[in-house]
């Protein structure tokens, strides 16, 4: 039981030097996209892909979707 905690919190230490070195947004984080001869990052979304469907045949973008939400980190 001690070892598992020792673990916990070595694994912890691990985590918060890993985040120290990259310092940003914990609220977000981002997925990289390729389209053609273009790429780049763009925040990670949680949305319904069907409801996305319809809003994009009724001529809305992703840009202007509203029912999305960031994924975590």
């Amino acid at each position: 039981m001690i070892q598992l905690k020792t673990m916990n919190e070595s694994l912890s230490n691990q985590i918060q030097i890993f985040k120290s070195v990259f310092k940003g947004r914990e609220d977000v984080f981002a997925v990289r996209w390729e389209k053609e001869n273009k790429s780049g990052y763009m925040p990670a979304y949680f949305y319904d892909p069907y409801m996305y469907r319809a809003h994009k045949i009724k001529g809305g973008t992703f840009q202007n979707y509203k029912d999305k939400t960031y994924l975590k980190l």
